[in-house]
């Protein structure tokens, strides 16, 4: 048997830290060996550094002492939850000490030679790294995740690209778990919606057109698609529902489109990653589905579940989606990326 590799958690003290422990236990490749945090929290041991949201903290994981998040004996595979106020340097710190930074911050997503990924959608993006380190004299590398609801948009949109995307109209239904701990305050969410989430519009926007988009050798060329974003946070606790409308310039038939959902599978699928659901998309012919209450955890929360297709009277069709927004839209996502990379050799 291949033996583990030692990862570590940058920002392990915050709620998306949390969800990285969480989701490592057990983890075929992966052993948590090392937790970074502020330096109010080193020092510490981890029980008494944070308090845990998660059901019943992993006993191991309480007991071990928080580290300052600085090069020095951290493993060299670190996955990032830092909070964005603070993620740029230590990111780039840990880059250039020779560390891979397989980050959930936001800070450097959208850098041209910074890989935004999706292993079933873009898994050639990857290709990026080695220009990344030349440029920037690392010799470590940064790969990021998206914005929890981009996920949930793009995993919706991947099947559909041989058509043709021209247009994207998505409304989004946003869980109060992606507002991290204590988040959104029960006076304002309870038997309401916010319209309005700071930075999700543009994020969604601009983060789409790059996944979805070409890798040029050093760059990558966006989706040439126009995008249009609503970001609503609404009272539901786990799970990012998405509506879409979509507009395609082939045309494809109503059945088209619906088998390339059921058909749709990739390289995560086929290199039987770890974290890779089975089917990564699952589609469901009931009209009131998909929920977040009855679908958001299924297949380990790592697969999007899509439903109500069905023609649009302003573009061609539309459709309703849904992913679990702290796991496949955070720490799971960021799993699933190294296991990528790992599969590449790109952690040998």
């Amino acid at each position: 048997m291949e033996a583990r590799i030692e990862v570590g958690i940058l920002g392990a003290t915050g709620m998306v830290g949390q969800h990285f422990i969480k989701f490592l236990q057990g983890h075929p490749w992966f052993d948590l060996k090392w937790l970074g945090a502020s330096d109010r929290s080193a020092g510490k041991r981890y029980s008494d550094a944070c308090t845990w949201h998660l059901g019943v903290a992993p006993e191991a994981i309480s007991a071990m002492t928080v580290e300052e998040s600085k090069p020095g004996n951290a493993p060299r595979l670190l996955f990032s939850a830092m909070d964005a106020s603070v993620a740029t340097d230590i990111e780039r710190a840990f880059a250039q000490a020779g560390h891979v930074v397989v980050s959930n911050s936001k800070n450097h997503r959208m850098e041209r030679d910074v890989p935004l990924l999706i292993p079933e959608i873009n898994p050639d993006h990857l290709k990026l790294i080695p220009g990344q380190q030349r440029a920037r004299g690392w010799k470590g590398q940064i790969a990021t995740n998206p914005n929890c609801a981009t996920i949930s948009l793009c995993m919706g949109l991947a099947p559909l690209r041989a058509f043709g995307i021209t247009k994207i109209i998505v409304t989004t239904l946003q869980a109060i778990s992606g507002a991290g701990y204590p988040g959104v305050p029960s006076m304002d969410i309870n038997a309401n919606v916010i319209p309005y989430i700071g930075g999700e519009e543009e994020k969604m926007e601009q983060e789409t057109q790059k996944i979805l988009g070409d890798f040029r050798g050093d760059h990558i060329d966006p989706l040439a698609a126009r995008v249009s974003a609503h970001c609503n946070r609404v009272p539901v606790v786990d799970g990012h529902t998405v509506t879409v409308s979509v507009e395609f310039s082939s045309k494809p038939s109503l059945a088209d489109v619906r088998n390339a959902f059921d058909r749709f599978t990739s390289v995560p699928q086929q290199r039987k990653l770890p974290s890779a659901p089975a089917t990564p998309i699952i589609y469901m012919p009931q009209q009131d589905r998909p929920q977040p209450r009855k679908d958001a955890e299924r297949e380990r929360g790592m697969a999007a579940f899509v439903g109500r297709l069905r023609p649009c009277p302003a573009l061609d069709y539309k459709f309703v989606a849904l992913t679990h927004n702290t796991i496949r839209g955070a720490a799971g996502a960021a799993v699933l990326n190294a296991e990528l990379m790992h599969s590449e050799g790109m952690l040998d």
